[in-house]
């Protein structure tokens, strides 16, 4: 276990000297211009907010490290976390941080590109079901794949994964590497919210308009399979599908008050907050914020059309988001309610204020320390991050006393 005291500033006139540079670093990401300058945004405050006003130290405690491109992470309701690695390991760390050896029994990932074993989850009865559910890229033959999850049931000593099924498969599959979203997230009613990625390509993104198809969607459903009762009635649609018209989702968290809330990774710009509602089209490829990564416009370079909804909030430049939670607890009393969000290219914890559907904050922490793959909130009340890498790690973030 490795420990490191860390101070991070937010915007204020009046800090010591010493503090200067790391008040400037907090300062600048509103500073730099956005790639799609030529853009406009449809409404006050969906882009850019004030930066929070606010001085914080923290402590940062390394529970665990030498994790090879760890991408999910969740708190067990007995103590420890279950994490997973791309390359298609799953493993448990205790309270103390030993890490075990990969779980056995899981199906194959194709670990290619963007792909692997990604997001993971437990419902709070797993100390006496033992139950996991996982997302992953599936290979299906011919260099094709897609996203999956399956579900298993831990053995008690965590060696191994027995009963272990498929409850979701993305159709259709493709030959591609990139964009399989794969956040996973229980509502209120016990359904399991699942987030899809349009496979990045020219061709297959232009199916995330496709209700006929789960590519670039959020899909809503029962936590042994099949779509999720309530779902809404989309004409022509398959009826697992909650939302579409997105891009590559790989946040995602339910409020305090049941809402679910997701952010996706836009093109170069235009990485979207969403609160996704049923039945409704969020634009993508149609209209977007950003632009492509060769500096021209996506599509027609629209970014509103009628019948298409407005991302609550919008970056550009990007943060590329991954993983998300709402905070409680009583650690961060000032925090409560926040949107904690990874930051991937933007390596810091972003939090974001919001209050009655708007983003009226902006704070970003760690900035410049490492890239953050996955966001969750302790029992305890602190906030743990899961970085990304070859050599990533589990991190305990409170403030320092």
């Amino acid at each position: 276990m490795k420990y490191s005291r860390y101070t991070f500033v937010g915007l204020t006139t009046v800090f010591a000297m010493e503090l200067w540079s790391s008040a400037i670093l907090a300062r600048d990401f509103n500073a730099t211009p956005p790639n799609a300058s030529w853009q406009e945004p449809a409404f006050p405050g969906q882009t850019r907010a004030p930066i929070i006003d606010e001085a914080i130290d923290l402590n940062k405690e390394v529970i665990v490290d030498g994790l090879r491109n760890p991408w999910g992470v969740d708190e067990l309701p007995g103590g420890g976390w279950i994490i997973t690695e791309r390359q298609g390991t799953m493993r448990l760390a205790d309270p103390e941080g030993v890490l075990s050896p990969p779980i056995d029994g899981l199906p194959e990932v194709d670990a290619r590109g963007q792909g692997g074993l990604l997001d993971v989850v437990v419902r709070d009865d797993f100390q006496s079901t033992r139950r996991v559910w996982w997302s992953y890229a599936e290979p299906r033959g011919g260099g094709a794949n897609a996203t999956a999850v399956a579900t298993g049931v831990l053995s008690p000593d965590g060696g191994a994964m027995t009963d272990v099924k498929i409850v979701f498969r993305q159709e259709p599959a493709w030959v591609s590497t990139k964009h399989y979203g794969s956040r996973l997230v229980f509502d209120q009613e016990g359904a399991l919210f699942v987030t899809t990625g349009e496979r990045s390509d020219p061709e297959p993104r232009q199916l995330a308009q496709d209700v006929g198809t789960t590519l670039g969607k959020v899909v809503r459903i029962d936590p042994d399979g099949g779509p999720a009762v309530g779902n809404p009635e989309i004409p022509g649609g398959l009826p697992e599908i909650w939302s579409y018209g997105h891009r590559n989702l790989q946040s995602a968290a339910i409020a305090p008050d049941g809402a679910l809330w997701t952010v996706e990774h836009g093109p170069r710009g235009g990485d979207e907050l969403n609160r996704p509602e049923p039945g409704l089209n969020y634009g993508w490829p149609v209209i977007t914020y950003g632009e492509n990564y060769s500096g021209s416009r996506v599509g027609e370079g629209l970014t509103q059309m009628e019948g298409m909804q407005q991302p609550v909030y919008y970056w550009d430049p990007v943060i590329a988001p991954s993983g998300m939670a709402f905070y409680e607890g009583a650690m961060f009393p000032d925090w409560e309610g926040s949107a904690l969000i990874g930051g991937l290219r933007g390596q810091a914890l972003v939090r974001l204020v919001i209050e009655d559907g708007m983003v009226k904050g902006e704070a970003r922490y760690l900035q410049g320390e490492a890239r953050i793959r996955d966001v969750d909130i302790g029992q305890d009340g602190a906030v743990m991050i899961l970085t990304d890498g070859r050599s990533g790690a589990l991190i305990r973030l409170e403030p320092d006393a």
